[in-house]
């Protein structure tokens, strides 16, 4: 790991600024506006990318730290959280809330399982894997399309979904199946 200031590489910049960006990601979810759906699906969507260049500059320029280390999990747990805890809202159904249920309780396990293997010394056996990998990119794919349209509640209750938001439940399934 580079010696380099564990807060003052781009890098943990870009993480910090991940971090920083959910109170405005959940203000722009519940404005009243036409436009916040598909600006709140932009945030999260821009939160996805960090995500995915913050480690690729920290290696890159060899700028990891423990510090970056510990933040980016913790980072991306948080936001895709909020994100589905503020979309089970939205959507108001089972079809929702059991995936977000089985997503942030994964997400939990593992933290803590890393957390419990980094004292015992074993961190590296739950290193992110390929299927890991693949499994973010489809569930960023798929909260971004959930974020960028409502569904419609008819008036006798059902709801209406679009084929963008079709397309986001089968993702998020796979997105649920392979977590």
């Amino acid at each position: 790991m580079s010696t380099a200031s564990p807060a003052l590489n781009l890098p943990n910049m870009m993480t910090l600024a991940r971090l920083a960006s959910i109170p405005l990601f959940v203000v722009v979810f519940f404005l009243p506006f036409g436009w916040a759906d598909v600006c709140a699906a932009a945030i999260f969507l821009l939160a996805g990318i960090t995500d995915a260049w913050d480690g690729y500059l920290a290696r890159r320029l060899d700028q990891t730290s423990r510090f970056g280390a510990f933040l980016d999990p913790v980072a991306d747990k948080l936001i895709v959280a909020t994100a589905l805890v503020m979309l089970v809202q939205e959507h108001g159904n089972l079809w929702m809330a059991v995936p977000a249920i089985v997503i942030i309780s994964r997400e939990i396990t593992v933290s803590a399982l890393r957390e419990w293997m980094a004292e015992i010394g074993a961190r590296a056996k739950v290193a992110v894997s390929n299927i890991g990998k693949i499994k973010t990119v489809t569930q960023i794919t798929a909260i971004t399309g959930l974020l960028a349209g409502k569904p419609v509640i008819e008036m006798d209750g059902s709801l209406t979904l679009s084929p963008l938001l079709w397309v986001s439940y089968v993702l998020l399934y796979v997105a649920t199946a392979l977590t």
